[in-house]
């Protein structure tokens, strides 16, 4: 009797362990996700490009002389605000003074000459007439009368440029403006002979200036005229100065075969706080969408592991995942995990390597003809003509470049609805980096898987990081030596 009750209590404690042990099994099997997930929602696709620039006045005027001699006065200094017209410096005008005597002698004699010469050629014109003179002794007395009149033009030019140079010994602002740069000093000498020297600089109405940038050639295709911009300087880090585009200049500048185009930015400056020279870090406002569905880039990006993909392609068959996903209509999807629903209007399919065929949405095709199931049966469409080719209409679905920046390719991304996963369908349009515009195929309020990890499993390696690092020296084991 006893050792019956001792092998009845084996038994039991046998069957126990064994139900344990499948239970702990079954439990091991079963994998739990953890999802980081977005909502849909509305907001807005801004892109923009950067560049760099120099700050600059609206007119820049290098003023120089065009005659030598000594700086005798100046009457403007740096800042100075000028009118046009003003006199800014004069150079002595003695040796000027001189050539114009010079030339105005010359000039006297060569009136002169052209009176004495006048005078003998009347003379023997008449002598002529009544043949008292010989043909030859006229001629010499015409060209000498000719002679005279070229000269005396000669000494009227000569006269009228030791005017102009008198006067040149003058300087004046040709523009209203400030005085940015002097470069002479009171007594210098200026020498024109090869070049004309700067003596000053002058910008104009410096409450208009201008920003001008070196865009890159990847970049110049976006910028058009009248876009807005806002830039920043060093010397106010915490202020935005605002303008638009308003030149592109198609010269390009190539600097270490870098190519660079100079684009010109109105930068008004009411406070005077801009000055020339400054350097500007501009942002060129080249596309703003308001009011769109929007999610992030990385929806489009995400695709599932291995394992709960093929979970996924077996509880949801290819006929019922055929079935869906195709419509055009916003919200179509291809199937939803541990579900085995389907509807009849699909027009692509999804494979079992995660990419699904891409189509556009139907305008007139009636629901359920055309696609690759029967209409109301869940039923994949053995006629395999009407099959969209694979390598022709498939995007891939975790593919951020591909069809979704032109919005003409359908993606795929997935979508969680309570504790149920599926995949969509989308539509999308303009991307700026971060957020990308959904034409169709979701609503505000779902929401997008960004990526999926193992329950636990994020969290040990974790721990493990935090424990560890390989810029640490391992300690040598301790513990109790064998003996």
């Amino acid at each position: 009797m006893k050792s019956r009750r001792k092998i009845n209590r084996s038994v039991i404690v046998i069957i126990t362990s064994f139900v344990l042990f499948m239970a702990g099994a079954c439990h091991k099997g079963e994998k739990s996700y953890t999802y980081e997930t977005a909502v849909v929602k509305k907001g807005s696709i801004i892109n923009t490009i950067t560049a760099t620039g120099t700050v600059q006045a609206d007119t820049t005027v290098m003023i120089g002389t065009q005659v030598s001699g000594v700086i005798k006065k100046i009457h403007v200094d740096f800042n100075s605000h000028v009118r046009k017209g003003q006199l800014l410096a004069e150079l002595d005008k003695t040796p000027l003074q001189t050539q114009v005597q010079q030339a105005q002698a010359s000039l006297d004699d060569s009136k002169s000459e052209v009176e004495f010469q006048t005078a003998t050629y009347e003379r023997y014109k008449a002598l002529l007439g009544k043949k008292l003179v010989a043909q030859a002794d006229y001629d010499q007395v015409k060209y000498s009368h000719d002679k005279a009149r070229a000269n005396l033009k000669t000494a009227q030019a000569g006269y009228d440029k030791a005017l102009v140079n008198l006067g040149y010994a003058s300087i004046y602002s040709p523009i209203v403006g400030v005085v940015l740069n002097r470069a002479v000093d009171q007594g210098q000498t200026v020498a024109a002979s090869f070049s004309t020297p700067n003596l000053f600089t002058i910008g104009n109405d410096l409450t208009q200036m201008q920003v001008q940038a070196n865009v890159d050639e990847a970049d110049i295709g976006q910028i058009k005229k009248e876009q807005p911009v806002s830039f920043t300087v060093d010397a106010y880090p915490n202020e935005v100065f605002k303008g638009s585009v308003r030149q592109l200049r198609l010269q390009p500048v190539v600097t270490s075969n870098v190519v660079t185009y100079t684009v010109i930015v109105n930068a008004p400056n009411p406070d005077l706080k801009l000055m020339p020279g400054m350097t500007a870090n501009i942002t060129v406002l080249v596309q703003k969408i308001d009011s769109v569905m929007t999610i992030p880039g990385k929806a489009l990006r995400f695709t599932p592991d291995a394992a709960f993909l093929a979970d996924y392609l077996k509880n949801n068959p290819m006929g019922q995942r055929q079935g869906q996903g195709g419509t055009g209509r916003p919200g179509a999807t291809e199937g939803t995990a541990g579900t085995g629903t389907g509807t009849a209007t699909g027009t692509a399919t999804g494979t079992a390597t995660g990419t699904a065929a891409t189509t556009t949405p139907p305008t007139t095709t009636p629901a359920g003809t055309g696609g690759n199931a029967a209409a109301g049966t869940g039923q994949p469409n053995t006629n395999q003509s009407q099959r969209p080719d694979r390598a022709a209409g498939q995007g891939n679905a975790g593919d951020f470049q591909g069809g979704g920046q032109t919005g003409k390719k359908p993606v795929i991304v997935w979508v969680k609805t309570g504790d149920k996963v599926h995949r969509t369908r989308i539509v999308t349009g303009a991307i700026d980096g971060s957020n990308v515009e959904i034409k169709w195929g979701l609503k505000e309020g779902d929401e997008v898987i960004l990526s999926m990890n193992l329950a636990g499993k994020a969290s040990t390696t974790t721990a493990a990081a935090t424990t560890t690092s390989p810029f640490m020296p391992t300690r040598p084991p301790q513990g109790g030596r064998g003996r």
